[in-house]
């Protein structure tokens, strides 16, 4: 490094030497290199002097609170996807409780209506069932009815059939006498 800057100074001096007898740039000059080099020096030590105990100090106390803010705002974060995650599980446990509540009220009003539907048809199977009794009153009355008029009727027929025939009026006891069946035949 020492040979890298003793070169420096030689191209530095051969430059100055040219600009010198041309009376060009000043500091080029190599007479004026010693004070150049000592205000350089100087200027970096009151730059460095200033950037470690002014400049540095407050970038790092904001790198230091940006580092606490974000570490902040990730707690933050965290303790919020916690609540989340809570809340989603109660509302997936609460979903869960209100389907089931949901399909014990449907099996209920199911049962509750097979009940009453059981009950309704029962009622009017005994309905049907009276009115089957009425009905099966009714017509062995009527056939009863209607047995006895053909007995009737055919009394008066035959008698009709044999006043005709023989020319002598019959009694209704005596046709109904031959008409009667003859037991065990």
């Amino acid at each position: 490094m020492f040979a890298g800057t003793t070169m420096l100074f030689a191209a530095a001096a051969e430059v100055a030497e040219g600009a010198a007898r041309s009376e060009g740039l000043p500091q080029l000059d190599p007479n004026h290199f010693a004070p150049q080099l000592f205000w350089l020096a100087v200027s970096f030590a009151v730059l460095l002097f200033i950037m470690s105990r002014i400049a540095l100090p407050r970038v790092g106390d904001v790198i230091e609170e940006r580092r606490d803010r974000i570490k902040r705002d990730l707690d933050t974060a965290g303790r919020l996807k916690d609540e989340t995650d809570r809340a989603l599980s109660d509302y997936e446990k609460a979903l869960a409780d209100a389907r089931a509540n949901a399909s014990g009220i449907a099996k209920e009003t199911r049962e509750k209506l097979a009940s009453e539907t059981d009950a309704e048809r029962q009622r009017l199977d005994g309905q049907l069932a009276v009115k089957l009794q009425h009905a099966e009153a009714r017509i062995s009355e009527t056939k009863a009815k209607a047995v006895s008029a053909i007995g009737e009727i055919a009394t008066e027929t035959a008698r009709a059939v044999v006043t005709k025939l023989i020319g002598q009026d019959v009694s209704p006891d005596e046709v109904k006498k031959v008409l009667r069946p003859i037991p065990g035949e």
